[in-house]
């Protein structure tokens, strides 16, 4: 009989120190926040966490237990000694396909603890053919209590598990990526920033791109002259009204001129001989 394969040496990312197990690898401080708002990361790279979320203000925000990050080494329940997660499509084809018996082992481990219901806990595959990622989403899912996050590889996972488990599929944009790990960060990252506490000042949120359903306007900063470039005078009027409604114009322009589908849903939006989208 031969020897089982070895673990991986443990690899330094940091603060953090993590190991192979069948256990999700917390990645989150060791202080945590009673509730917090967890994120857990089903993938065959695990070392690619936190990745940029342990930096800044989501790293902050982790080390305050403002949030909490696990992630799943997918390898760990494969098949064989070899621990081989995919093989070949039914029906023939190019590629591989991870197996539904080895990832419904991964995801009976990540849900351990965690609701049923997949509005208080969501169960995401990241994939192109998903739904487009939006800021509503990213909002859908911080008012949750946490999120399973399902990394693919290869050309995808068997349709049945996904049936299964009431998987919903979600993509970062029209193009196709070697895996769900960087779409994975950057949700994270969309959504952490949500969560209460995280940025300190919650109004920024409201002010930026999406969150009106336009573009963000244009912003400026000292000095007030670079380069022969002024920043328009009416930001330094000190008038707030004017201000408001001069942010109001660039962003329905930038909208309109960037973003047609954007600015359509806008318009369809607005209550008859008013500015003011309905609710």
């Amino acid at each position: 009989m031969s020897e089982p394969i070895p673990p991986p040496k443990p690899k330094s990312h940091g603060r953090l120190s993590i190991s192979a197990s069948l256990q999700p690898r917390d990645l989150m401080a060791p202080q945590r926040v009673k509730g917090a708002w967890c994120a857990k990361i089903v993938t065959l790279f695990p070392d690619a966490f936190p990745g940029t979320l342990g930096l800044s203000l989501t790293g902050k925000a982790m080390d305050m237990g403002l949030w909490a990050l696990e992630t799943i080494d997918l390898r760990a329940f494969g098949e064989g000694r070899h621990r081989n997660v995919d093989d070949t499509p039914a029906g023939g084809g190019a590629g591989m396909v991870l197996r539904a018996d080895v990832v419904a082992r991964a995801l009976d481990q990540a849900m351990q603890g965690a609701p049923r219901d997949r509005a208080r806990w969501p169960i995401v595959f990241l994939s192109p053919r998903g739904r487009p990622f939006t800021q509503a989403k990213a909002h859908e899912w911080a008012a949750a209590e946490g999120l399973t996050l399902l990394c693919g590889r290869f050309e995808g996972v068997d349709q049945r598990v996904i049936d299964a488990y009431g998987i919903e599929e979600v993509s970062l944009g029209d193009f196709v990526m070697t895996g769900g790990e960087i779409a994975a960060q950057a949700m994270i990252d969309a959504t952490v920033r949500l969560i209460p506490g995280v940025l300190g000042n919650m109004a920024s949120t409201e002010e930026e791109s999406f969150s009106d359903g336009l573009l963000e306007h244009p912003q400026f900063t000292k000095p007030p002259v670079w380069e022969g470039r002024e920043i328009p005078p009416v930001l330094l009027s000190g008038n707030h009204g004017e201000i408001a409604k001069w942010r109001r114009a660039e962003a329905e322009a930038l909208t309109a001129a960037r973003r047609p589908d954007l600015w359509a849903a806008h318009q369809a939006r607005l209550v008859p001989g008013e500015r003011k989208p309905r609710k």
